[in-house]
């Protein structure tokens, strides 16, 4: 008989136990259930709702079969449904009649939310720690490369020249704003539904204030309704998932290009890329290519939640045991995708020569040429179309603007002088940007400063 059979004359078809069935995938929330239901076996004992003797040897199995199952000695039963009447029904064999009372003024509606609340609080905790690691790799690497140019891109065609750590550290900026976000959703994430019964509470004296401390959350939910039905904590998560592996696939794929034979930039480490089948000389970023790959999965699962929710009314709905499927994978993907990047990117060889080599090509310094002409006084307009006719002379000729004399500068404008080759060198290009936010060393090696701060802060 089922826990909630009593209306019930037949029983359920096999095959409905297999479909009605989460516990395949919500028996990993065993530990968050179980502590939910101590705390709210300690508040019923302590409000006179059950004799306080109960209360205790409640709390006492409870505990136990969490080491049980932590042990490895309890075997779950699809036939119980879920996580919930698993460990209740567990209750019930051990102690009898005194683990019914257990469920007193509550719903598994609110006992599931609390666990899912519960549950995504610890991964939101341990995916923060993993982009922790990741900031302080990418800005420790940015240190080492304060003077390593390369072309910076727009279109992905040459555009100005830029250092990798600048280019590093843009990453950081996202990766710090993903932080912060991953934060945002845990404050919403905290707040604690159980006592919101079925959809309308209960007649029962329940402290949920009492509950919500014992759990370590940061208040309750103000209304039970929404308490039971609310999942735009899940779908913000997600949200904040796929941004986080939108980030990781843009480096990906940048990594992967890089990589390449045609640019040779970075090489990757022996233990972040695989070999081909047929073809001896490969040497693939398997790894970049994974991550890039695993975002538009991650990407599904906040899809899919987003359509799962776009039509159930109030309250609770069947439809919201689809929110753990998605959620619990994209955050089982995530934690794999950030410590392999992590390790990948910092165990790979940058190729100094090639990076500073493909700067000198494609023009890279012709915005800089056009400014130093409208330092002499010359206007912007026409200095972008004398350096424009300059560039269209150096493509024909096959030159590059570092490489025509004097005389070849002064047949389009007699403002030239010798000065023009200092400002249009690599390292001027880049270190007279001492903007806040541009890729001069000086500014650069104080980002690099600030970011140590930050990171010691959090």
């Amino acid at each position: 008989m089922k826990l909630w059979g009593g209306r019930f004359t037949g029983s359920t078809d096999s095959f409905t136990d297999h479909f009605h069935s989460s516990i395949s995938f919500d028996s990993r929330m065993y530990k968050q259930d179980i502590l939910g239901s101590v705390a709210h076996s300690k508040m019923l004992g302590k409000q006179g709702i059950i004799p306080k003797e109960d209360s205790e040897l409640i709390q006492k199995t409870l505990l136990e079969i969490l080491k049980d199952i932590e042990d490895g000695k309890v075997t779950f039963d699809e036939k119980a449904e879920d996580i919930h009447m698993n460990v209740e029904t567990i209750l019930i064999q051990r102690i009898g009649d005194v683990g019914k009372r257990l469920h007193t003024g509550r719903s598994r509606n609110d006992q599931v939310a609390l666990d899912i609340r519960m549950y995504l609080k610890d991964q939101i905790t341990d995916i923060k720690k993993l982009v922790y690691e990741l900031m302080h790799t990418l800005n420790d690497m940015a240190a080492e490369h304060t003077a390593t140019i390369l072309p910076g891109y727009t279109h992905l065609q040459n555009a100005q020249p830029v250092t990798l750590a600048h280019h590093l550290l843009a990453y950081m900026e996202m990766f710090k704003r993903d932080y912060a976000r991953l934060g945002d959703v845990y404050k919403r994430t905290n707040i604690m539904p159980l006592g919101s019964g079925a959809l309308a509470a209960t007649t029962y004296p329940i402290d949920r204030r009492f509950v919500c401390e014992e759990l370590g959350f940061d208040d309750i939910t103000l209304n039970s309704m929404d308490g039971v039905s609310d999942r735009d904590f899940v779908i913000e998560l997600l949200s904040a998932l796929s941004i986080i592996m939108m980030h990781l696939s843009r480096f990906c794929e940048e990594i992967i290009i890089w990589n390449s034979q045609n640019y040779k930039f970075v090489e990757m480490d022996d233990a972040y890329s695989t070999g081909s089948s047929i073809m001896p000389q490969k040497k693939n970023p398997d790894m970049a290519e994974l991550i890039r790959g695993k975002t538009g999965r991650v990407y599904g699962h906040l899809m899919g939640i987003l359509t799962t929710m776009k039509g159930i009314p109030l309250a609770y709905n069947k439809d919201m045991q689809e929110d753990k499927e998605g959620v619990f994978d994209a955050v089982d993907t995530l934690k794999m995708c950030l410590p392999v990047f992590t390790r990948m990117i910092s165990t790979m060889t940058v190729n100094k020569a090639n990076m500073y080599k493909a700067a000198k090509g494609g023009f890279m310094n012709a915005t800089d040429a056009a400014d130093w002409l409208v330092k002499q006084g010359v206007p912007f307009r026409d200095a972008h179309a004398i350096v424009g006719r300059l560039v269209l002379y150096c493509v024909q000729n096959g030159k590059s603007l570092d490489e025509l004399t004097l005389d070849e500068f002064k047949a389009e404008s007699d403002v030239f002088t010798s000065e023009i080759y200092n400002a249009i060198s690599l390292e001027t290009c880049v270190n007279t940007r001492t903007v806040e936010g541009g890729p001069s060393e000086a500014y650069i090696k104080k980002l690099i400063e600030t970011n140590k701060a930050y990171l010691a802060s959090l």
